[in-house]
């Protein structure tokens, strides 16, 4: 039986109940048999954003996934030098894992911006499908995305979700300003969080 291997990519800056949820229910609906998330040192298009430190994303992510046997950290991009595209992600991951259908999990807004991403068309024809987690505002016109990068509409698999506004921004913000945040998060990610005194503005 061919394994199909679901690829969860981000900076996980913290990884929420939002994420967990989405990727859970791509798992379910996409018939994975793993999910590996990837977690991404300096991504392209966040260069100029503070992130918190590598080996602190990392512990958190350890944290966040370690009830769930599907959920697999992947280190494919932490072990080689930036700049970190997707598409060289995907082949490593290909190579590693031979025969595997691979399928790349993106946000309704990264999908919209997939014609900006280096190589796009090399980038969906290097994936088995592209499964799109979208948020309540999302729009994608589809046949708009076709003409500019063919083919990308057959691979694309939509995946119905409850209706999640948590984001990882906005549990920052609320950190650095003293409001609630615990229940946005799995308790051990809150407690290192807590403890590394992570996202304080002082």
């Amino acid at each position: 039986m061919t394994q199909r291997i679901g690829i969860f990519g981000g900076t996980f800056d913290p990884p929420h109940l939002g994420h967990l949820i989405l990727a859970s229910e791509a798992c379910a609906q996409l018939n994975l048999t793993r999910l590996l998330w990837v977690l991404t040192p300096t991504p392209p298009h966040k260069l100029s954003q503070p992130i918190s430190p590598l080996e602190d994303r990392l512990a958190m992510l350890k944290l966040a996934l370690q009830d769930e046997p599907a959920f697999e950290l992947s280190t494919v991009e932490i072990e080689r030098d930036g700049p970190h595209y997707t598409l060289d992600t995907l082949r490593l991951l290909a190579e590693q894992n031979p025969g595997a259908d691979l399928i790349l999990l993106l946000g309704g807004d990264s999908l919209h911006d997939l014609p900006a991403w280096h190589r796009p068309a090399d980038l969906v024809a290097a994936c088995h499908q592209i499964g799109v987690m979208r948020r309540p505002a999302d729009s994608i016109d589809l046949s708009a995305l076709e003409k500019k990068i063919a083919g990308i509409t057959a691979k694309v698999k939509f995946i119905d979700a409850p209706l999640l506004e948590i984001a990882s921004r906005e549990i920052r913000r609320r950190a650095s300003e003293g409001l609630p945040f615990r229940y946005y998060l799995p308790r051990s990610v809150y407690d290192y969080i807590i403890v590394h005194k992570l996202y304080r503005t002082t």
